[in-house]
């Protein structure tokens, strides 16, 4: 059975896909068989121009398209709504069985969640599903994007402390969009200080790399908290 980590991220648009794809990009440049898989994403028209479409291309994993989501959902809203509208909620037993798949080609797998970490998936009256119960019925840890300014102290920390009460492990957190002035500077450190977890990684505007080595990411998917 291959290895896996969860992406999460304190928010919408805080760079969950673009740091998905410069880990698996890093991890596949060092000869490592690293997949992906994402349970649902909404807004999109076909997978190719969803997340998990661009981490597919951007990474270059050449993974067949059908095994990289589970759930396309065209309305742009949240997936628990955008299933609701379309009348094709989600299902926990598909989404374990297409991760298993995954977890058949691939050495490494990175999970992709939605959104922030508090998102509703599927909410009716016959199952009522967070990510972070998908994460739990995967059996993976976390992995927390946050951003690099005015704000992420809060935001990082409130994402991480509810992932500790939900007993779900952090391995870790990168920060996206960063520049290394002194604010940025402070945020990190106050980051550590507060959740207790370190920052493994910060990604500038623009990197198509990561700052941190192969051998550094894979031992992310053996780490506990």
């Amino acid at each position: 059975m291959s290895k896996g980590i969860f992406i999460t991220a304190t928010g919408t648009d805080v760079g969950k896909t673009y740091i998905t794809a410069l880990l698996i990009k890093t991890m596949r440049s060092a000869g490592h068989h690293c997949g992906y898989y994402k349970a649902a994403v909404s807004g999109a028209d076909s997978i190719a121009e969803s997340d998990a479409g661009l981490v597919n291309q951007a990474a270059e994993i050449g993974q067949a398209e059908e095994s990289l989501l589970s759930y396309l959902y065209k309305t742009p809203v949240s997936p628990h709504l955008a299933a609701r509208i379309e009348g094709n909620p989600l299902c926990m037993d598909k989404v374990e069985a297409d991760y298993r798949k995954v977890c058949m080609e691939y050495d490494f797998v990175i999970t992709e969640g939605s959104g922030g970490i508090v998102c509703p998936i599927r909410w009716d009256d016959e199952a009522q599903i967070l990510l972070e119960d998908i994460m739990k019925k995967l059996s993976l840890p976390a992995l927390v994007v946050s951003d690099a300014g005015l704000g992420t102290i809060n935001a990082t920390v409130l994402t991480v402390h509810y992932l500790k009460e939900k007993q779900i492990p952090v391995v870790g957190i990168i920060v996206n969009h960063y520049n290394g002035n002194e604010m940025q500077l402070d945020n990190i450190k106050m980051i550590e200080v507060l959740t207790g977890v370190s920052v493994v990684a910060t990604v500038k505007h623009g990197d198509t790399s990561l700052s941190i080595p192969a051998d550094k990411v894979e031992k992310l998917f053996s780490m506990e908290e």
